[in-house]
């Protein structure tokens, strides 16, 4: 009884064995995305750079929720479209995208 066992890598989006390369680079511009965005949330002289990330960051989370593929990819895009979120709400209440 041989039978071999294909594992995936633990740390994979293409939970599926599938690539999916615009998918992927869409989670990880978000993820860039909603890092700086809410990073630099805490800073309150940099809310044009928050908010526009912020924007960015919703934007292609959203994109990003619609054509995704897999659970691992909706995961990542919930929690980086959040932090995105915040960082632009708290970049609009400092400031706005204009100043």
């Amino acid at each position: 009884m041989a039978q071999s066992v294909h594992r995936m890598p633990a740390l994979t989006l293409n939970t599926d064995g599938h690539p999916h390369p615009r998918e992927n680079t869409l989670v990880g511009l978000t993820a860039v995305l909603g890092a700086i965005a809410f990073i630099t949330a805490f800073f309150h002289n940099l809310h044009l750079l928050t908010s526009w990330t912020g924007l960015f960051g919703i934007i292609t989370g959203l994109l990003g929720m619609y054509i995704s593929v897999t659970t691992a990819e909706r995961f990542v895009l919930m929690v980086t479209l959040g932090a995105s979120a915040i960082g632009f709400y708290l970049g609009i209440a400092r400031g706005g995208l204009w100043g």
